[in-house]
């Protein structure tokens, strides 16, 4: 498969549905591919028992969401494993608890594809869909997959109004992507920084503003060494569901 399928792929899908179809079929990055099949035969000793995912991963969410969550790449023991975005590891925990309290998610856990959550006026994605080898897409990697985030953002664009950013990795994928969905981004780019926000108009003219809010990333290791704490998550996301017209109706302290 070559590197023009994602290009012509998600420019035919006319729905966030077809979008996930013509997704988990892609095969366009070798490297990826490869690390994402091997993980999942490989499998680590904890989940020996789990069929692995081992696909490209779609976005998560319902359609008519106006707030999107962007982090970088699914886990390799994560959502390579549980198909869906970060779910099944340390970070989600913290993610997916934290739009609990806030009510955008029906449970603070997840765990599986069966496990029944829902989220509420969010959607959650990345803006490479495969694991990639020590949690490092190649800038190829991120380029090639950008379209897939680009049409969802576009197939968004009638309710979206909110984007968090997770990382600084994802901010430098999620404005061009959200360029060639069809919003302005002035030059050069907003840099990223936890809490930073910036303004997107739609370059038409037509259309409604989306606000980008920069989020330090859920990582272990921004978590166990204080970089982010669950406060500071807690009010970037917050702050981003009110721009999104979502009633945050437990927002917890700080």
């Amino acid at each position: 498969m070559s590197t023009d399928y994602p290009v012509q792929a998600a420019a035919e899908a006319s729905t966030l549905t077809e979008l996930k179809t013509r997704l988990v079929r892609c095969r366009a990055c070798p490297r990826l591919v490869a690390w994402r099949e091997e993980t999942a035969l490989a499998k680590r000793p904890a989940f020996a028992d789990w069929e692995y995912w081992g696909r490209p991963v779609p976005g998560f969410g319902p359609a008519d969401a106006t707030m999107l969550i962007t982090g970088l790449a699914p886990a390799a023991h994560g959502a390579n494993r549980t198909g869906r975005m970060f779910t099944g590891d340390r970070a989600g925990d913290l993610l997916y608890a934290t739009l609990y309290e806030l009510g955008l998610a029906s449970q603070a856990t997840a765990t599986g594809l069966d496990d029944g959550l829902e989220l509420y006026g969010v959607r959650v994605t990345a803006p490479v869909h495969c694991a990639p080898p020590a949690n490092r897409p190649t800038t190829r990697e991120r380029d090639t997959c950008r379209v897939w985030l680009a049409r969802e953002a576009q197939l968004m664009q009638t309710t979206m109004r909110s984007v968090v950013v997770l990382g600084a990795f994802g901010w430098q994928a999620a404005l061009p992507a959200m360029q060639d969905a069809g919003w302005s981004v002035s030059r050069p780019r907003p840099a990223f920084g936890h809490g930073v926000r910036t303004t997107l108009a739609p370059a038409g003219g037509a259309g409604a503003e989306v606000t980008v809010f920069g989020c330090y990333h859920v990582s272990q290791r921004n978590v166990f060494t204080g970089r982010l704490t669950p406060a500071m998550l807690r009010r970037v996301l917050a702050e981003a569901a009110h721009n999104a017209g979502l009633r945050v109706e437990r927002p917890g302290p700080g």
